[in-house]
């Protein structure tokens, strides 16, 4: 069975400007701890390399379904296998939840203990924290794709 986490956090920006900016995948790095670098190869396939427990690896992930301002779902197509959904909820005008949901298959010892103690759950939160200091910070998105999958 396959360790689910989720994770939300409350942004005070609107939607579409919190939406906009999760969609600058190769900007991740700047908030996700352990990922190195993200290339989006197409509107729909990304490339990740990650460093974990110590361990580096690349692997590649395919957008399954993207709605504007609504969500966006993904699944790994090679390496770890993975598969989540990031949805965006309009609370108020200035207000945005973001919650992060996602399945993966822990391999080796340190990513199953990292499962079992729930340190990815801690990961994914953290990483969302920033993401919102990040956002408030700057008040604004880099870009936007406004596509659908």
């Amino acid at each position: 069975m396959m360790p689910t986490i989720s994770s939300d956090i409350d942004i005070n920006l609107p939607v579409r400007t919190v939406y906009n900016q999760w969609t600058q995948f190769e900007t991740y790095p700047a908030f996700m701890t352990g990922v190195e670098a993200v290339r989006q190869l197409d509107d729909t396939h990304l490339s990740w390399d990650v460093a974990v427990g110590g361990a580096e690896r690349g692997f590649e992930t395919e957008i399954t379904e993207q709605i504007p301002d609504e969500r966006i779902a993904w699944r790994s197509t090679d390496g770890p296998t993975h598969a989540g959904v990031v949805t965006f909820h309009h609370l108020e005008p200035e207000k945005t939840r973001v919650r992060v949901q996602l399945e993966w298959e822990p391999e080796g010892f340190v990513e199953t203990m990292g499962a079992v103690f729930q340190l990815d759950d801690a990961q994914v939160a953290s990483d969302l924290r920033e993401f919102a200091r990040l956002m408030e910070t700057q008040g604004f998105a880099t870009g936007a794709w406004r596509g659908r999958v």
